[in-house]
């Protein structure tokens, strides 16, 4: 197994998640070096964590991108908007050798990571992991686990069960960019291809386990899984459903953030994630469920790391998470302590 106290760059260590991810490493023993677009932010969050690097870098300027990475044995962006920052830090990744992870759940920006990347990185022999986060990567590991042995779903469907939704700056931000690249058009995936189409999303009801149970739910909700998915599980239909309440959060005109309940700086708020796989007549389930979608990404996307750079992705490339590991042992890892799971 890689030793700890290795050195792992997080570019936008003082955003909301990337603070988590910090907090996250030194937690499990790897060291940060904290970077990012803003020095006097970094300067803030570096006097809270005496002793680590502190690196300011933009993704407007290559060689300070090198710079950050000097050292690094893998590097994790948590700074949106992805569509600006993905694609130079992963160039900086390629150009150090190092694998290169990212919290993107920008739709447009994930298609771009596959498309540039994918050859590029394999070529390189260098791993790439790309939407390691509650959106995007929880959903992709378990459809990945409620698949099993299947080779092909009629269809997957996943469900979001948020008692509420308050956004950060970055998402908020991030969702702006994201919705004016597609024009304000929704994405679905349907007849095994992705499509973009107008109008209102339905409203339907979905049953969620208790003790949260039938909750009225926006279908064709615009969500990362739709993309990662897609990559490398064989289905013609994907259908992503979110919670009413949660989305009359996000589109509230007076958004209030995310609020600490705890030391840690955690939300009070939960989820409930079901993921619902569909051939013939059988029907295969993975519900997870835990607290704060933005915290849960910090372990989420550290597991990821600390795998990669152990080696335990064989192939070199841009995976999902799904793609990159062994869904229900990945998923295994995070339970207790930081999610509850149920396969069946």
């Amino acid at each position: 197994m890689t030793s700890k106290k290795q050195a792992v760059a997080v570019y936008g260590a003082y955003g909301h998640t990337g603070r988590f991810v910090v907090s996250e490493l030194r937690r499990r023993g790897w060291t940060p070096i904290l970077s990012g677009r803003d020095p006097e932010k970094l300067s803030a969050i570096g006097a809270e964590h005496p002793g680590l690097a502190v690196r300011p870098a933009s993704v407007d300027e290559p060689a300070s991108l090198d710079r950050a990475l000097v050292g690094a044995v893998a590097v994790i962006n948590c700074a949106g908007p992805f569509a600006s920052t993905s694609a130079p830090l992963i160039e900086a990744a390629l150009r150090a050798r190092i694998p290169y992870l990212d919290v993107a759940a920008e739709i447009e920006a994930n298609i771009d990571t596959f498309e540039l990347f994918a050859d590029r990185a394999r070529e390189e022999g260098i791993v790439v992991v790309h939407a390691m986060a509650f959106y995007g990567g929880l959903g992709d590991l378990l459809a990945t686990a409620a698949m099993g042995d299947w080779t092909s779903a009629d269809e997957i469907s996943i469900a979001y069960g948020l008692d509420s939704w308050r956004p950060t700056p970055g998402t908020l931000i991030a969702g702006q960019v994201s919705k004016q690249r597609r024009d304000g058009r929704r994405v679905v995936f349907a007849n095994g291809k992705l499509s973009y189409i107008t109008g209102a999303a339905p409203v339907v009801d979905w049953t969620f386990p208790a003790p949260m149970g039938k909750q009225p739910v926006i279908a064709e909700f615009t969500m990362a899984d739709t993309v990662t998915i897609s990559r490398h599980l064989k289905t013609p239909e994907i259908r992503s459903y979110m919670t009413v309440a949660a989305v009359k959060d996000l589109t509230d005109p007076n958004q209030l953030a995310p609020t600490a309940s705890d030391e840690s700086g955690r939300s009070s708020q939960t989820f409930l994630v079901e993921v619902l796989a569909r051939r013939g007549g059988e029907e295969r389930r993975a519900v997870a469920s835990g607290r704060d979608i933005y915290a849960f990404s910090a372990p989420l996307v550290v597991e990821a790391m600390a795998r990669v750079v152990s080696g335990q992705v064989k192939t070199a490339g841009v995976f999902t998470a799904g793609e990159a590991f062994d869904a229900r042992d990945f998923l295994a890892s995070l339970c207790p302590e930081h999610l509850s799971l149920e396969i069946r």
